[in-house]
């Protein structure tokens, strides 16, 4: 039996091979899932450095999304529903180059449920902006790298109809 977490890796893994390429080049990894939150570790390799032997913007782009919307993603399939994700917005507050594998940490589960039970009610599409913390707990402990703040944009999906 497959735990959640490895569940979890597996459907990510071909989430990005077959529809986000860029997700899969980045290696992303669940390292733990739950109601409340997720954490996602990009390694720092040779495909996510930049130039100062630091993660690059976009791998740290990619860590932020996998985060806030995996979440998203795995709590309407517990729900049996499926939805149509986007992000409509995106800021962040880069505090310290991360020169170490980066963990993307989001809490904000109760935020998605409550977004989960007002379009599955209303059928209406809905926003909400959601946190991702980065850190480099091997090399700087609890000092966040980086803050995400992605405004999460959900809606049931459509059925298909019958011919």
């Amino acid at each position: 039996m497959f735990s959640a977490v490895r569940r979890a890796n597996l459907y990510l893994n071909l989430f990005g091979f077959s529809k986000v390429p860029l997700i899969w080049l980045c290696r992303p990894k669940i390292l733990a899932i739950d109601d409340q939150h997720v954490e996602v570790r990009i390694p720092l390799k040779r495909r996510t450095k930049n130039h100062l032997n630091s993660m690059y913007f976009g791998a740290l782009a990619v860590g932020a999304d996998v985060a806030g919307g995996f979440l998203a993603m795995s709590k309407a399939q517990e729900q049996g529903e499926k939805i149509s994700l986007a992000f409509k917005g995106v800021s962040a507050e880069f505090l310290k180059r991360p020169e170490g594998d980066v963990h993307f940490v989001c809490h904000d589960g109760p935020v998605i449920d409550e977004m989960l039970k007002l379009t599955l009610e209303t059928g209406e599409r809905v926003n909400r902006d959601v946190k991702i913390t980065a850190l480099c707990p091997k090399i700087n402990g609890d000092e966040p790298m980086a803050e995400f703040s992605l405004t999460l944009s959900i809606k049931k999906a459509a059925q298909k109809q019958a011919a």
